[in-house]
């Protein structure tokens, strides 16, 4: 049997790079998972005035996206990239110094500008330089850093916030602008490979069958957000579990999006994007939409499990089919619209599951959760050409 890490070797040095800049930068994130805790406790802002900064970054990452992305085609993703790294890290070092509300929205609003920025240049960049039959490893290459960082991060400012909120937001900036010196310093090669010649069907960004596809993508967003809305609440509200199992559940999930994502996008390499995308808007949807029917611990971790593996599967090939409909030079324009797609999903997700949840009660909010899911399959399925696979593809016209 084919060894699936085996073809990781040969993605570019480049994405490699971006991977050790990520891992740095996402290893010190900690003060955005302890910013209501800042605001509220070290500020003394009431929780409405905590939560209406919280949106503000992201009604920013909103809004940001679609202008970031043209904004990367036009002066490069590299210097885009390492803009936001540098510019985040100096703004994160002088949050502590804005003590007023309008101060702290201002700067929030500024931090969000400068910090997101570099989700859809990084997309772009990773599409410029791996093949399309490379995309869905270089893509699960580039979540794993982020996942590997997102487990060290948080946990690290949780005790340093204990100690010193101060010590927290030096320790994010200083590690932001290391990210950023290591992208600053690395030879990188601008190199743009050609879209895939069978999956070229969108004739721009606003054509009616790729705003469909943003559309479906935005439906299984929601789904997918549940985990950090309406789940933790039905765990401690209905089943009465401690927030210490959320965390456990939290940590298999982790796990396995570590452990299984690589191997598994590079053994998927030869399957069509619309497949894998379908299959995990299906898995999304019996993932959250079996919790109808779950009542113990046990139970819910077997849907961990399932919904997971729906995580394993969309996002590596989400950013993959992006990279391969869109023309070389309007990457970035593509891989923002993706970007603001999943931000607005992340901005109502949460929202509307734990509403429903608290009005209707379990056996109407997953039931929803499982009807928005296989209307998202359908959706992208539907959306999404059913050519060849990138690897046949590309193979074809080698």
């Amino acid at each position: 049997m084919r060894n699936p890490w085996r073809g990781l070797a040969g993605l570019p040095r480049e994405i490699w790079i971006l991977f050790t800049a990520n891992l740095v930068n996402r290893a010190g994130m900690m003060v955005l998972p302890m910013l209501i805790v800042y605001l509220t406790r070290q500020l003394g802002f009431s929780a409405a005035r905590a939560g209406f900064i919280f949106a503000a970054f992201g009604i920013t990452a909103i809004v940001i996206g679609p202008l970031a992305g043209r904004l990367s085609d036009r002066v490069g993703p590299l210097v885009l990239m390492r803009a936001s790294l540098l510019l985040s890290g100096l703004i994160i070092l002088f949050y502590p110094f804005a003590r007023s509300y309008r101060s702290v929205v201002a700067v929030t609003v500024l931090w969000a500008l400068a910090s997101e920025i570099f989700r859809p240049a990084s997309l772009a960049a990773i599409t410029d330089v791996a093949r399309p039959e490379q995309r869905k490893a270089a893509f699960a290459v580039h979540r794993l850093a982020i996942n590997l960082g997102m487990s060290i991060g948080p946990a690290i400012g949780g005790f340093l916030a204990t100690a010193s909120f101060g010590a927290m937001f030096v320790v994010d900036g200083v590690t932001t602008i290391i990210a950023g010196i290591i992208l600053s310093t690395a030879t990188w090669r601008e190199t743009k490979h050609a879209p895939s010649e069978s999956s070229r069907w969108s004739d721009g960004v606003l054509a009616p069958r790729f705003l469909t596809f943003l559309f479906g993508v935005f439906l299984v967003g929601i789904v997918f957000f549940q985990h950090v809305g309406a789940l933790p609440l039905f765990l401690v509200k209905n089943l009465g579990l401690s927030t210490a199992f959320y965390g456990l559940m939290f940590s298999i999930n982790t796990l396995m999006v570590v452990v299984l994502e690589v191997p598994i996008n590079a053994a998927m390499a030869h399957w069509k994007n619309r497949d894998s995308m379908a299959l995990a808007c299906l898995l999304f949807a019996v993932g959250f939409g079996s919790l109808a029917f779950v009542s113990t611990a046990k139970g819910v971790l077997v849907t961990t499990v399932i919904w997971t593996f729906g995580e394993i599967f969309l996002f590596p090939s989400l950013s993959a089919h992006i990279g391969d409909v869109a023309p070389p030079a309007q990457r970035g324009v593509y891989m923002g619209a993706q970007s603001m797609a999943m931000s607005s999903a992340f901005a109502l997700g949460p929202w509307l599951g734990t509403a429903m949840l608290g009005r209707y009660g379990p056996a109407i909010a997953w039931p929803l959760m499982f009807a928005i899911g296989v209307t998202a399959a359908a959706i992208v399925a539907l959306a999404m050409p059913p050519g060849p696979a990138p690897a046949a593809a590309a193979a074809a016209g080698s």
